[in-house]
């Protein structure tokens, strides 16, 4: 990093990347994604396959890279499927879940051949059954099963308590002739994710070996050959004050025997962990610049051109308590912080604020650039980035000492081309048209 320069991406000066590419804007580190898959894979039992869950950034640029890495793919939506087969991905290598899926993206997933659909709920079974027997095929089905256990230590928890995903663990071991009850359907295994943020390797390694646990007794109870385990995954990042990533030496240190002791009563099922957030989060940069400095009652406000509207994630949903990502200074180095600000972006509303009481430098002005880090993964896609009409902010991949602009801003066109306006001021057909006002009826 130069003294003048400020902060850099492989050597690229982010100042000058945001004069490129505009602000706001999202800056991804490849060598930081190469660094978290490899690291993790090269470690992970090799029997365990990754996949990538694009909910967490579904850039395509994003998972041509990380296919071309090894990982796997779970998507959740058409779009998402869509965006994998464009990629090349095989269709062996696709998972596809979530709650409500349409007859459309099931009959999608079917025609395509993918590795499987998991299944949440008795009604959404029998719906892939209907598709699958118009089609003419035989669809692979995974139970999504929420256990009867919960765990703590968790972001957002998935088990144990009432959820719109999944079937529950008690509903599933009642029902018998499941696996034959529908003559298009062939139910391959079990998926179990018991929630996110996880930051203890203890609690991961116990989550792992419960699950696996918990699909045994189903495919025994249903009947059913276990032809794959999605374990979840739920692997955390650390954002706030007092956290600390995951040491995967350990984490692997005691995952690994776990899935040891499976491979020898089942040598032939395949076993599936889901990453998303674990995979991106750290390579991402959120560049905003500010636009205005004031103070209001005591309190300094950095008034920047994005905010919430663009990385909601960053203040801290899903979480009871209002805490910071970490948030820096950009474009001058030797700029100590040295006081509190409360950065803010352009929206009308209070609650657009990405960080309160954020220690930045005092003199800070103008024109100057204020990152969020480990801002990868649930940035704009999780975010309200039409709130104002302002729209989506552009994307950028660093990769191999190159950025390569992966997601163009939208622009005014973009907005405005998918309304459609009416003229409301054409005269009504004769038909629609009242014979008479009340003024007119009661003059005559």
């Amino acid at each position: 990093m130069s003294a003048t320069r400020g902060h850099a991406i492989q050597g690229l000066p982010t100042a000058e990347l945001a004069a490129e590419f505009g602000t706001p804007l999202y800056l991804y580190d490849g060598e930081v994604i190469e660094r978290q898959f490899r690291g993790l894979r090269e470690r992970l039992h090799p029997d365990v396959e990754v996949f990538f869950s694009l909910k967490a950034n579904p850039n395509v640029t994003v998972c041509a890279l990380l296919h071309s890495l090894g990982a796997r793919t779970e998507v959740s939506s058409l779009v998402e499927l869509e965006t994998v087969l464009a990629v090349g991905v095989p269709a062996e290598q696709i998972l596809f879940l979530g709650p409500g899926k349409s007859e459309t993206e099931i009959e999608a997933c079917l025609k395509a051949g993918i590795l499987a659909l998991i299944c949440e709920s008795f009604d959404e079974l029998a719906l892939i059954d209907r598709t699958a027997e118009r089609l003419g095929v035989v669809a692979r089905v995974v139970l999504r099963v929420n256990p009867s256990f919960q765990v703590k230590g968790s972001g957002l928890t998935m088990g144990g308590k009432p959820r719109q995903f999944g079937i529950d663990e008690e509903q599933v071991l009642a029902t018998t002739g499941l696996a034959t009850a529908h003559r298009s359907v062939r139910l391959t295994g079990v998926q179990a994710y018991l929630g996110t943020r996880f930051l203890s390797e203890q609690t991961l390694t116990r989550n792992t070996e419960r699950i696996l646990d918990l699909a045994e007794r189903v495919a025994d109870r249903l009947e059913f050959e276990l032809e794959l385990v999605d374990v979840g995954g739920g692997l955390g990042v650390a954002y706030f004050a007092g956290e600390q990533d995951l040491d995967v030496d350990l984490l692997v240190a005691g995952i690994n025997p776990v899935v040891d002791a499976f491979r020898a009563r089942h040598p032939h099922t395949r076993l599936a962990m889901e990453l998303g957030r674990y995979l991106v989060a750290h390579s991402g940069l959120y560049v905003t610049a500010v636009r205005s400095v004031k103070e209001s009652l005591g309190e300094r406000f950095a008034v920047a051109d994005g905010g919430t509207n663009h990385h909601l994630t960053a203040v801290g949903i899903g979480s009871a308590i209002r805490r910071n990502f970490p948030m820096r200074l950009l474009n001058r180095d030797g700029a100590a912080p040295s006081a509190r600000w409360n950065v803010t972006g352009p929206l009308c509303t209070p609650s657009d604020t990405l960080g309160k009481g954020v220690d930045l430098p005092a003199d800070l002005r103008v024109g100057d650039l204020i990152g969020v880090e480990r801002s990868g993964a649930y940035g704009p896609t999780a975010s309200p980035v039409f709130f104002l009409s302002h729209g989506y902010p552009a994307e950028v991949l660093v990769h191999r000492g190159r950025a390569r602009l992966i997601r163009r801003r939208d622009q005014v066109e973009d907005l405005l081309g998918p309304q459609i306006l009416h003229d409301l001021e054409e005269s009504p057909s004769p038909s629609s048209s009242p014979s008479s006002s009340p003024s007119e009826r009661s003059s005559s």
